[in-house]
């Protein structure tokens, strides 16, 4: 048993999330009950996963994805206020983080992601922008194919791949979800393969004229690690009951 604040302030510390200017507020978004017993963790605060929390009785939601974008509409409308009545209603905490999800070196979405698919780590390469997000690592040389095959039985999708580079793959890049703009990244370092959540129209042509693979794994599918190894961790720092609730998203 925690209170929320704890709760916050404790993750707000492990993920470092006041050195990162992100595109949504991180740590709590939404304050409910102040006694925290039970958390739900999911990708996305979708109106989905707030009705299986509250079903689980939860009092809080721990999510990567949760409100307030910049740029967005800021009126409390339609399926903004549906979410956010559920849970003022139900008087349940939101949490969400963002880039220091994505990021921490132990349980952030990159590292998970890197872990399942057997990539030993070298580290993250050297930011173009003001946040490095883009990890890279390295295989015994593996045939592109069977790499394909490795990310589609790990992560249960049959990713895109664009088959332009070597034969073996031995140095990867990678950074989950939207990442696929960060693919200039991989080709500077002369890395083999580049793999990312979602594709972009362009992206097949930078890989082609690279001569690097690319990889597209699928948003969600590649951000679901990350928050279950926080929801885990908090779970056993604080004596909480943690349930991970995959709402299936094909993107």
């Amino acid at each position: 048993m925690v209170t929320i604040q704890e709760l916050a302030q404790y993750t707000d510390t492990l993920l470092q999330a006041d050195r990162f200017q992100d595109y949504c507020p991180n740590g709590l978004q939404v304050e409910g009950r102040e006694t925290i017993r039970e958390i739900v963790t999911g990708v996305t605060a979708s109106q989905a996963l707030l009705e299986a929390a509250c079903l689980r009785k939860a009092d809080a939601v721990l999510v990567h994805h949760g409100y307030f974008w910049k740029n967005e509409d800021p009126r409390i409308t339609g399926i903004k206020r549906a979410r956010l009545a559920m849970l003022l209603q139900n008087n349940i905490n939101l949490l969400a983080y963002h880039l220091p999800l994505d990021m921490h070196p132990d349980i952030g979405n990159n590292a998970q992601l890197g872990r399942l698919l057997g990539i030993q780590s070298d580290g993250v390469l050297p930011a173009r922008e003001q946040v490095a997000c883009v990890s890279y690592g390295h295989l015994e040389p593996t045939p592109a194919e069977a790499f394909k095959a490795r990310i589609d039985a790990t992560l249960q999708r049959n990713c895109t791949h664009v088959d332009a580079g070597p034969d073996r793959i031995t140095t990867v890049g990678w950074c989950t979800g939207a990442g696929q703009g960060f693919i200039e990244q991989a080709i500077d370092a002369n890395l083999d393969a580049y793999v990312s959540g979602e594709i972009s129209e362009p992206t097949t042509h930078m890989a082609r004229e690279a001569k690097i693979h690319y990889f597209a794994a699928g948003h969600h599918a590649t951000e679901r690690y990350g928050v279950q190894a926080l929801g885990q961790h908090l779970g056993q720092k604080f004596g909480l009951g943690h349930e991970f609730v995959d709402i299936d998203n094909p993107a």
